[in-house]
């Protein structure tokens, strides 16, 4: 299974732990055998497979089938096409050759036995007798080898096996009388059945993996860790910067700054705030922590979709200073903006230029659809003045310390650390009202990224209480720097 993890859907994640140390020298003798390396990188897959599977309900494997426009692609299918020819050639010759045919037959029972359940007793029986390899091979000797009786049988025994949804392309086989054509087929056909086998596999053991997901995570981590004992400098430094926050918020809120003006940190608070720090990772820092190095892909996605929801609601509070409550309560108003937003958004975040154009584009959406409303409640135009105000607002989100957009990052903020928190998650008196119409989205995302910090939690428990030990109650440890750790 490790082997197909390749075939898997595009958002599964494709980081894992790192095996080596990036910075050591080149020149340096290998630190582990062989064995033990292929060990610890099965570990790693295993890990990351069965993490996969109980984390996204929509996991599962699909055929690999690379691009025609890319090099494997091109690759793939010479050498396919090369192959297929030459078993032609073999056939069509006199007297025909099925040396190739009968390790194809060979192979086509192989991949049939796979898919048989322990009760096919009786099909298992019938498998061996019709496709006996002895008895093949003195067909092929007498010359007296049928090939069409065999592939009648192999696609009789393939309707009995497959699902519902393969019944079309096993009918399609029948109509086929080429051999080399009808080969390649089955050999296709096969391929996806097996597909849906592992599928099924994977679905019928997701209950019994979800009972055992987080001791067997934390096993299989554990062991990663006993065989390279370095693989928590990242996870140390991110709750070391986690903590180091909290302790400038508590101050910053405190009459009298110093460091025992907040008291004892809260383990709690510093892991949420390390959470809530990988919603706006930087994308080019590789030192992600190795304790979430699974659920990237998924924190990066919510982390930028974050940041259209807070772009978004930036958009519709200035919108909101500028129009007034009258022409933003009407009907249908603010829904259409919000289409307009989103769809100019989407997709913007990755790149600055990208970002600043669609800002501007926004702009423009923005005036046209508030004179359009003022027009139908027969109020005056805006201002001209206040138009350009509006516009330069609205193009001006996109700088890092925007004042709207720090403002709506700290609600958000505040909500997703609420629910983290067990807190409402619906309402909360802190949020700006534009914020309040974009609540539905934020619940979503806080759903789904609650979710993620609450099985990691879990399951590493134990790997952070140590750090968070040295961190806090230890003199001077949230300050400490190098030595805290």
């Amino acid at each position: 299974m490790p082997n197909q993890r390749e075939g898997a859907t595009d958002d599964s994640p494709a980081d894992l732990p790192c095996l080596e140390k990036l910075d050591s020298p080149t020149g340096s003798p290998p630190t582990a055998s062989l064995s033990s390396l292929m060990e610890l990188e099965n570990c790693v897959s295993n890990l990351s497979l069965a993490h996969e599977i109980v984390v996204n309900r929509d996991f599962c494997f699909k055929p690999r089938n690379p691009s025609t426009d890319s090099l494997e692609g091109r690759v793939t299918e010479i050498v396919h096409r090369a192959f297929w020819d030459s078993l032609q050639e073999q056939l069509n010759s006199d007297p025909p050759n099925y040396s190739h045919a009968v390790l194809l037959l060979q192979e086509v029972k192989t991949m049939l036995q796979s898919l048989l359940l322990p009760a096919h007793v009786r099909l298992r029986s019938r498998l061996d007798e019709v496709l006996d390899m002895d008895l093949i091979r003195q067909e092929v000797d007498h010359g007296a080898l049928d090939l069409h009786r065999l592939a009648e049988f192999v696609i009789n025994t393939m309707a009995s096996l497959c699902a519902p949804v393969r019944d079309p392309e096993v009918r399609a086989l029948r109509d086929l009388k080429e051999p080399v054509e009808l080969l390649r087929e089955i050999f296709r056909v096969l391929g996806l059945m097996k597909t849906d086998m592992v599928n099924f596999t994977i679905q019928s053991l997701r209950p019994h993996l979800m009972q055992q997901a987080i001791q067997y995570e934390r096993a299989k981590f554990q062991q990663i860790l006993d065989k390279q004992p370095d693989s928590l400098d990242n996870t140390t430094a991110w709750l070391q910067a986690a903590a180091s926050e909290v302790v400038s918020a508590c101050e910053a809120q405190s009459d009298s700054p110093g460091p025992d003006s907040h008291g004892p940190l809260s383990p709690t608070a510093v892991l949420n705030r390390a959470y809530i720090r990988l919603l706006h990772w930087d994308p080019q820092d590789q030192k992600y922590p190795e304790t979430i190095l699974m659920d990237r892909a998924r924190l990066d996605a919510l982390g930028q979709r974050l940041q259209i929801l807070v772009l978004e609601a930036s958009v519709l509070l200035l919108t909101n200073a500028q129009c007034g409550r009258v022409v933003f309560s009407l009907q249908g108003f603010v829904g259409k903006l919000r289409q307009s937003i989103t769809a100019l958004l989407e997709g913007s975040h990755t790149r600055e230029a990208d970002l600043k154009g669609a800002l501007l584009g926004i702009g423009e959406i923005v005036l046209q659809q508030m004179s359009d409303a003022l027009a139908t409640q027969g109020g005056a135009a805006l201002p001209q003045e206040s138009q350009d105000l509006l516009k330069g607002q609205i193009s001006e989100l996109w700088k890092q310390n925007n004042p709207v957009c720090v403002l709506i990052g700290e609600r958000v903020q505040g909500f997703l650390q609420d629910m983290l928190r067990g807190g409402p998650a619906k309402r909360s008196p802190e949020l700006p009202a534009p914020l309040g119409l974009l609540s539905a989205e934020l619940v979503e995302l806080g759903t789904a990224f609650g979710r993620i910090v609450h099985f990691n939690q879990t399951v590493f428990g134990p790997f952070y209480a140590p750090i968070l030990r040295k961190l806090l109650f230890q003199p001077g440890g949230a300050e400490a720097g190098e030595d805290s750790r």
